[in-house]
């Protein structure tokens, strides 16, 4: 009966642990600067005509307290070009873009792309790499 008694307390109290951890967490905004994008980090292009140029600007606020500083976008490759603003520090609460442009000439079917951002944001990988994601497919046009 003692062993059972332990064994219900040793339980409450690991859950009670988890739960005040996982509110506190929860509730704390983020040190530094951080990147939220308005539609999210991934961008699906569904089905486009292989050929042309496809283009997209990801939309993103500093949602963190410090200036944000975005040193470099790089493409995963070069059939993708990006450009990004404002080039200077982005305050707390301010908003930026990232504009890219894929050549769907150089694309078979299925396509994923990444766009690496190098900057000092908080919530960016280890790394500081924050990644952005491009999907789709490269439709042929039938040929009469």
């Amino acid at each position: 009966m003692k062993k059972v008694i332990i064994a219900a307390f040793c339980l409450v109290a690991g859950l009670s642990t988890v739960t005040f951890a996982q509110e506190k967490s929860a509730n704390e905004k983020v040190k530094g600067p951080a990147l939220k994008f308005k539609d999210g980090d991934t961008h699906d292009f569904g089905n486009v005509k292989k050929g042309p140029i496809v283009e997209y600007t990801f939309e993103f606020t500093n949602t963190g307290n410090e200036p944000l500083i975005i040193k470099d976008v790089n493409p995963s490759c070069g059939c993708t070009n990006v450009d990004w603003k404002p080039k200077a520090p982005i305050a707390p609460g301010k908003k930026g873009t990232i504009h890219m442009g894929l050549r769907t000439a150089e694309q078979h079917g299925v396509f994923n792309k990444e766009i690496y951002i190098q900057s000092n944001a908080a919530n960016a990988a280890p790394d500081k790499r924050y990644t952005l994601h491009v999907k789709g497919t490269a439709i042929e046009e039938e040929k009469k």
